[in-house]
Formats: C-alpha cells, sequence, structure tokens
C-alpha cells in the first residue's frame, strides 16, 4: 500500500508541461526526497525541512519504485498461479 502510494505521488500528469508544481513555491517537482517519500522542488530541498535529507532526481525514484511494484506484482502472480492450482487439485479430490 506504501509503495502504490508513493506512485501515485510520483505520478506525472499529462498535459501540464510534464511537471507537476510545489504547492508551496510553484516549482517544478524535480527532487524525491527519501525520508518523507514525497516529490519536491529545488527550493524545498534548501529548506530547513528536508536540508539534511536525502534526495534523488524524481525519475531515478520513480523508476527504482515501478521496479519494486514489478517486483511485488510477479511475488502475487506466482502466489495466485500456486493457490489456483491448489484449488484445482482439491476440486479434483472432491470430485
Amino acid at each position: 500500500a506504501t509503495l502504490i502510494a508513493v506512485a501515485r505521488r510520483l505520478s506525472l500528469q499529462a498535459g501540464r508541461a510534464g511537471h507537476r508544481l510545489c504547492h508551496q513555491h510553484r516549482e517544478a517537482l524535480k527532487l524525491f526526497c527519501e525520508e518523507e517519500q514525497s516529490p519536491i522542488c529545488l527550493v524545498c530541498r534548501e529548506s530547513q525541512a528536508h536540508r539534511g535529507h536525502s534526495v534523488v532526481p524524481i525519475e531515478e525514484a520513480a523508476e527504482e519504485h515501478k521496479e519494486k511494484l514489478q517486483a511485488h506484482v510477479q511475488v502475487l502472480k506466482d502466489r495466485r498461479e500456486k493457490l489456483l492450482g491448489l484449488k484445482k487439485a482439491e476440486e479434483g479430490k472432491s470430485l
């Protein structure tokens, strides 16, 4: 659930010059604060709130979270296949 929330926050909205804007500074959100798990602008990066935090380019963070989500999806697909196999085996036993 946390990864999905982060992915939603990282998604860029098409049709808005490719970047969402910081609500406070009206600057493009180009960085991702690792501690806060949220996108930030360059001005926010220098603010007291994020000064000591680890930040990465938003594209890099998006790719990293995308890879994590894909890995989790694969695990869930594997579990689903296993469960479907077990269900089929149990149905065969009951017949």
